[in-house]
């Protein structure tokens, strides 16, 4: 019998209300959400009060302006979470039911689309404004992890994009018979890796403290772009590396590719999470050279 964890008795709501026979619920990935932009408008809002921070103790936002672009953030993630999922994922589906793209509420939201849509509303944002485009991408990204550390632990109460089947000591058996539908299995339950933990330890907690460390400690946001650039390098390495664990995308898995990989020759390739990540690290190692060289 092989030593492995049971899915611990969670709920994928917080709590649910039934008013004139409809149902209402508060799940946990969107409190993970609501959680995560409160967290990251405070941090935002501590280093903003910190002129001593910044480049000639000038913050490159006042205080007031936060909110705003709070908004647009919020926005952003959205609209650029649901897309990307959209285009990256199930273009072919969702190009024969286009109606159901406004349908967020049946999940189904992109990270890598998240991330575009937050960049592409701080940019519109910077140049209305006329704020310092590499310093507002570095206050941005060092208020994300917390976000990812809340949403990843979500997807673990969700029982949601759980890991590949392992016989590690703390592999979870999770429930539902999409996470029972392990080939080569035939006895007894599947456990599988708790890939969603994985990822709330290196995204959330080491990028976010590496993060907090460069900006408090080594005089980061002085250098500007250069947070911006160690938290895409970060996340798309961590991601990268834990696409090694993670069960793919049922989309991509067939008799002849059981390991989902979106990019394959003779067997070996990189799943669709691996060839997303890939330009991040670039960029992420560009921007970070960049700002070291020009400080």
């Amino acid at each position: 019998m092989q030593a492995v964890l049971n899915f611990p008795d969670l709920s994928p709501d917080v709590f649910s209300i039934s008013v004139f026979g409809m149902e209402f619920a508060l799940r946990w990935y969107a409190l993970a959400y609501i959680v995560g932009i409160l967290i990251a408008w405070r941090v935002a809002l501590i280093a903003l009060r910190r002129p001593g921070l910044w480049t000639d103790e000038t913050p490159p936002m006042r205080p007031d302006q936060l909110e705003d672009l709070v908004t647009w953030i919020i926005a952003g993630v959205i609209l650029g979470g649901r897309l990307g999922f959209v285009l990256f994922y199930q273009p072919a589906y969702y190009l024969s039911h286009p109606l159901e793209i406004l349908m967020v509420w049946q999940g189904g939201m992109a990270f890598h689309g998240g991330l575009l849509g937050v960049i592409i509303a701080s940019y519109l944002y910077g140049k209305r404004h006329k704020i310092p485009l590499l310093s507002l991408a570095d206050l941005v990204a060092h208020t994300v992890p917390p976000g990812l550390l809340l949403g990843r632990l979500a997807n673990f109460s969700n029982a949601e994009l759980w890991g590949r089947p392992s016989e590690l000591p703390w592999a979870v058996i999770f429930p539902g018979s999409a996470a029972q539908d392990c080939p080569g299995v035939v006895a007894g339950m599947c456990a599988r890796h708790p890939s969603q933990l994985y990822e709330a330890a290196l995204e959330g907690l080491l990028l976010g403290a590496l993060l907090i460390w460069l900006a408090y400690r080594r005089g980061a946001f002085q250098k500007p772009g250069l947070i911006m650039g160690v938290f895409l390098a970060g996340y798309g390495a961590s991601r990268f590396l834990v696409e090694f664990f993670r069960q793919p995308d049922a989309q991509f898995i067939t008799p002849g590719n059981p390991l989902g990989l979106a990019w394959h020759v003779g067997g070996y390739g990189l799943t669709m999470g691996q060839l997303l990540s890939l330009p991040m690290i670039a960029l992420g190692l560009w921007f970070a050279l960049r700002a070291r060289r020009r400080s």
